[in-house]
């Protein structure tokens, strides 16, 4: 597949650099500039990320770096099956457990979602660092309603996290999920207050907190584009649409619970 000739391998991550010094020069220049690749297109593109990160595999399948990119590229694309694959070789290679929350939810993707919660109450979730702590209660959350505990999952996302005034990155998430289930379990009001702290701490548009306030607040917008000047209707007004619920990883794409792509 073509790349770019301004793509040079350069601007990729200092580690993963580090790690692709142990092949060749050009090599690693080859492998590099496919996960730069992989990095631009994810979030807009998955699949062409999805086709440059098998290129990065077949020339560096040792790497560890290059099979957790592979495996989000995959997840990105919902073939959960294989993301899971690719992330227990990058952990087996690199013995770190940042990738315990994806890989669980992965399981979730799988239909699994007594799995995701087996995971979560395993000793790697201790050793994670307090974001992917919050991760894997995200993913817990969203397994709890898999399996219809809409209660059980409101509970699981209670915590010091969430009760905290502090806005990290994954801060707007972690309220808007809460607000989610509650909304699910009929508790309007006070799910219509976490969405808002949800808007309150997203600054960077990480969710949709803004059109489920809207939606809920019964307003309605006007298609001021709409330019079909024969229709009666074309200047009437169209809902807000609503967004899919909050349960997993949203570092990487595949944020939401309805995964309804290809398992794998």
């Amino acid at each position: 597949m073509p790349i770019p000739p301004e793509v040079t391998g350069e601007e990729i991550d200092p580690d993963v650099r580090q790690e692709l010094m142990s092949l060749p020069k050009g090599l690693a220049e080859d492998v590099s500039r496919n996960l730069v690749m992989v990095a631009q297109l994810i979030d807009e593109d998955p699949e062409q990320a999805y086709e440059y990160s098998k290129i990065a595999l077949r020339l560096a399948s040792r790497v560890a770096a290059v099979r957790e990119a592979t495996g989000f590229a995959a997840y990105a694309t919902q073939k959960y099956s294989e993301a899971l694959a690719e992330f227990r070789a990058a952990r087996r290679m690199s013995g770190g457990v940042e990738l315990w929350p994806v890989m669980a939810d992965c399981e979730r993707g799988l239909g699994r979602p007594e799995r995701a919660l087996t995971m979560a109450g395993e000793p790697e979730v201790q050793k994670l660092d307090k974001a992917g702590q919050v991760e894997m209660r995200l993913v817990a959350a969203g397994a709890r309603r898999d399996l219809g505990q809409i209660d059980a999952a409101i509970v699981t996302l209670q915590s010091p996290e969430l009760a905290s005034g502090a806005v990290h990155p994954w801060t707007a998430r972690l309220r808007y999920a809460y607000a989610d289930a509650l909304l699910a379990a009929g508790r309007e009001q006070e799910a219509r207050e976490w969405f808002a702290k949800a808007l309150e701490a997203d600054k960077d548009g990480a969710t949709d907190a803004s059109d489920r306030l809207a939606e809920m607040d019964g307003v309605e917008f006007v298609d001021a584009f709409d330019d079909s000047e024969d229709s009666d209707d074309s200047d009437g007004p169209v809902e807000a649409d609503g967004s899919e619920e909050t349960g997993g990883p949203r570092e990487v794409p595949g944020d939401g619970d309805e995964r309804d792509g290809d398992k794998g």
